[in-house]
């Protein structure tokens, strides 16, 4: 499965950014049960931060309330809502799936916050 993460970018203490998950080639993201998104900060390892799936939504307790995942049935891509940005949310976001128990995460977007 490839994933292909955007919507990155650079923003201020407070700002929003959509982040943006789809797949290429066969798969779509549309008949895949479970998607996440997991970031990874400079020296520190990757971390998990939200999960759509049949059964509901999951979040880190760092990004409730300030986050929203959903899917985008129309475009065939899951979205990242990142509201209330904080410096802390700084670092590579990626996109993951596990299907037939087989991690996949996509090449990941930067996402920086300035204070």
């Amino acid at each position: 499965v490839q994933l292909q993460a955007s919507g990155g970018g650079l923003v201020q203490a407070g700002g929003s950014l959509r982040l943006s998950c789809t797949t290429s080639g066969t798969i779509s993201i549309s008949t895949i049960n479970a998607v996440g998104w997991y970031r990874q900060a400079p020296g520190k390892q990757r971390e998990f931060v939200a999960r759509i799936r049949r059964g509901g939504l999951t979040y880190a307790d760092s990004v409730k309330g300030r986050f929203t995942i959903s899917r985008d049935t129309a475009n065939r891509s899951v979205n990242l809502q990142m509201n209330n940005l904080k410096p802390e949310d700084t670092g590579v976001y990626y996109c993951h799936v596990n299907p037939s128990g087989t991690d996949y995460f996509g090449q990941g977007t930067q996402v920086t916050v300035s204070s």
